[in-house]
């Protein structure tokens, strides 16, 4: 059973992560570049905010970067994968509403991540 304290520092990882993909997407777009390229650039940003807060503050992980990172950025594509799938499904063959299935997604994305990390990217 996880401890409050570190899915606390997990809720303000998260929030400091999709701060930073917001802020540099802002700025990007600010700047004159299209929607998606500064979402892209965005995205970025806040998986290595994500990897370097969650290695170093919730799961206080000293394992070499060389063995966590990799780990972090398939767990990555696996959130991916399931916002994906959950939107796919949802959304195209149910033909739900996109606001009441992304919500699914983004409520079982945090969750995915959390066990990954903790039982395999940091532990």
């Amino acid at each position: 059973m996880p401890n409050t304290d570190r899915l606390l520092r997990y809720g303000v990882s998260g929030g400091l992560s999709a701060l930073t993909h917001f802020t540099v997407g802002l700025a990007g777009t600010g700047s004159g570049l299209p929607p998606v390229p500064a979402s892209t650039a965005g995205f970025a940003a806040s998986v290595v905010v994500s990897y370097l807060l969650q290695r170093s503050w919730v799961f206080r992980c000293g394992a070499p970067h060389a063995g966590t990172a990799p780990r972090f950025l398939t767990v990555t594509a696996a959130a991916l994968a399931l916002n994906t799938a959950v939107l796919w499904i949802g959304a195209e063959l149910l033909n739900g509403p996109y606001p009441v299935v992304q919500a699914v997604a983004l409520f079982l994305i945090p969750v995915l991540n959390y066990l990954l990390n903790s039982r395999w990217t940091f532990a």
